[in-house]
């Protein structure tokens, strides 16, 4: 979409603004809400952050199991699709992040900064991809060197070890299986929900998540924030911070502030849409102590 229409967005004045749901506004603006707090603590950005999946309760959705399976379908049969979706930078032109090789948890691991064992998170590699060009658009405002990644916390000993290996057995399983047509219609038609299918309205209101960073500024000192939800993510937490994101960019962001193109949700709404999804949306954002 960027390559193909980003010239006649910036001429017609048109915003466009991608991932406005879970994916991606609690880590694009919780990573905004720590970066600033760095600034004014340490007088410069945090040129490593970490992002952390504490707890999470929702139901799957039919729509975005079916686009994950496309898109594993896609590339599949297409290099140089595979060799796209690898790019952290993938989102932010063709000279962003040279030299600066990004973490990636594709595997279970022990996390020394959380104490506690972690494993892959499905969904991060549409979220740093995003809070990368957040920091492109912004003239690398998180720092040229700036290296972020995602991941679940699957907890600690010798339960939190099981857990994250079958985590990311499990999603190894899941991946495979999408990739071969055989065991991708058996997923399809047997296993997941279809296109439509959700959570029910009761299990909207009873999920919930809890998202924990650490920031490491260039000097060493660190800095941890966590970001909330009241609503199962994929429908009752995304529904409200959709809307929320609409009024924002109708009603508190003039073009004269955001002109056309395509931006992110911390590079176009920032600080106003941070505040209402706190006001309206169930959302918080938070400061820890170390």
């Amino acid at each position: 979409m960027i390559a193909a229409y980003a010239s006649a967005a910036r001429a017609s004045g048109a915003r466009i603004v991608h991932c406005c749901g879970f994916d991606s506004i609690p880590s694009d603006l919780g990573v905004m809400f720590l970066q600033q707090e760095a600034v004014r603590r340490f007088g410069g950005p945090c040129t490593r952050v970490k992002m952390r999946v504490k707890a999470m309760r929702g139901g799957a959705s039919g729509g975005t199991v079916a686009s994950m399976l496309n898109v594993v379908k896609e590339a599949a049969a297409n290099p140089a699709l595979r060799k796209e979706l690898a790019n952290p930078y993938s989102l932010c032109g063709p000279d962003a992040g040279k030299g600066v090789r990004q973490p990636n948890v594709n595997s279970a691991r022990w996390d020394e900064d959380f104490g506690a064992w972690c494993a892959p998170f499905v969904m991060a590699a549409i979220n740093t991809r995003v809070v990368h060009r957040s920091n492109a658009l912004q003239a690398q405002a998180y720092g040229a060197d700036f290296r972020y990644d995602e991941a679940m916390l699957a907890g600690r000993g010798a339960k939190g070890r099981l857990a994250a290996f079958g985590i990311t057995a499990g999603l190894g399983a899941f991946m495979l299986a999408a990739a071969l047509p055989p065991s991708r219609w058996l997923l399809e038609h047997f296993v997941l929900p279809a296109p439509g299918e959700g959570p029910s309205p009761q299990a909207q209101r009873s999920g919930f998540y809890d998202i924990r960073f650490i920031g490491t500024s260039v000097d060493g000192r660190s800095l941890r924030a966590k970001v909330t939800g009241d609503r199962d993510p994929g429908y009752g937490s995304t529904s409200k911070i959709l809307g929320e994101a609409g009024a924002c960019l109708a009603l508190d962001v003039p073009k004269a502030v955001r002109a056309g193109g395509f931006w992110t949700p911390a590079t176009a709404l920032g600080n106003p849409l941070l505040e209402r999804l706190e006001a309206h949306a169930g959302l918080k954002f938070e400061l820890l102590e170390a």
